[in-house]
């Protein structure tokens, strides 16, 4: 008879597997407990009073972006904006290749992308000016739900001094710009990409970006991360026996419906 093995025994947490806490509360809420738990326990928070090393990583999306197009930089560049720091961060990167001498052409133009339910940065651009206005986020784009955006005033002056803009969309339109990502590329996204590929649409509508612009998208989340938010977006899915002639007549109404 085969030996019976016992179960693995886990002894300890080790490095990994913390206690997982949710907090009921907006994005704002969370980044405001957190650095009051920072200082309370004195611990690190990647986006608090560990930002300074969040923000180097932010901009080796600079970095990669002029690697995969062959040592030289785009014409434009649309990021989606949360926090605001990727868009400044994209900029100092572009900036330090070009003065390494590791690229050719100018910097490129940078247009910062979020959901009209929570659109503070893209307010700011439009109004002009250096004093940013907190929104309540409403939006189900979550991961760019920030309605006090720490690094918002120098987003919007990145955005400026670039020669770009911004634009705000949606939430219908959102989910439109995750369908044409899937549909056009077969690249799923979550909201934020969804955010980034509406705005270079409505950019590229109101002239902003130019036929002959080069034009990259930093879709930064994968869809996984947002099924509900495209739940109610798609067609109902057939439910068939696994016969070959209820495929012909799916195939054959697709055929009469084109």
């Amino acid at each position: 008879m085969p030996e019976t093995l016992e179960a693995p025994k886990l002894i300890g947490t080790g490095i990994y597997g913390p206690r997982l806490v949710r907090v009921c509360g907006t994005y704002d809420d969370v980044n405001r407990l957190c650095a009051q738990v920072a200082d309370r326990f004195g611990w690190g928070m990647v986006n608090v009073n560990l930002r300074c090393y969040y923000g180097e990583g932010s901009k080796t999306l600079a970095y990669e972006i002029a690697e995969q197009l062959g040592w030289r930089l785009p014409t434009a560049v649309v990021a989606p904006m949360a926090g605001g720091s990727l868009v400044t961060k994209l900029r100092k990167g572009f900036e330090e290749f070009l003065a390494a001498g590791l690229v050719r052409g100018a910097a490129p133009r940078l247009y910062g992308a979020q959901a009209e339910g929570c659109a503070p940065i893209v307010r700011l651009v439009e109004r002009g000016g250096t004093q940013l206005e907190p929104q309540v986020p409403d939006t189900i784009c979550r991961s760019l739900a920030i309605g006090n955006p720490a690094d918002g005033v120098f987003a919007a002056r990145a955005l400026r001094e670039s020669g770009g803009w911004a634009a705000a969309v949606s939430d219908a339109e959102l989910v439109q710009g995750i369908r044409f990502l899937a549909q056009d590329t077969g690249v799923f996204a979550e909201t934020a990409g969804g955010v980034t590929a509406a705005a270079a649409l409505a950019l590229a509508r109101a002239g902003r970006l130019r036929p002959d612009d080069e034009v990259v998208l930093c879709v930064t989340g994968h869809g996984l991360k947002t099924v509900e938010a495209v739940s109610g977006a798609l067609p109902e899915t057939p439910l068939i026996a696994p016969r070959l002639k209820e495929v012909a007549v799916l195939v054959e109404e697709e055929g009469s419906a084109a």
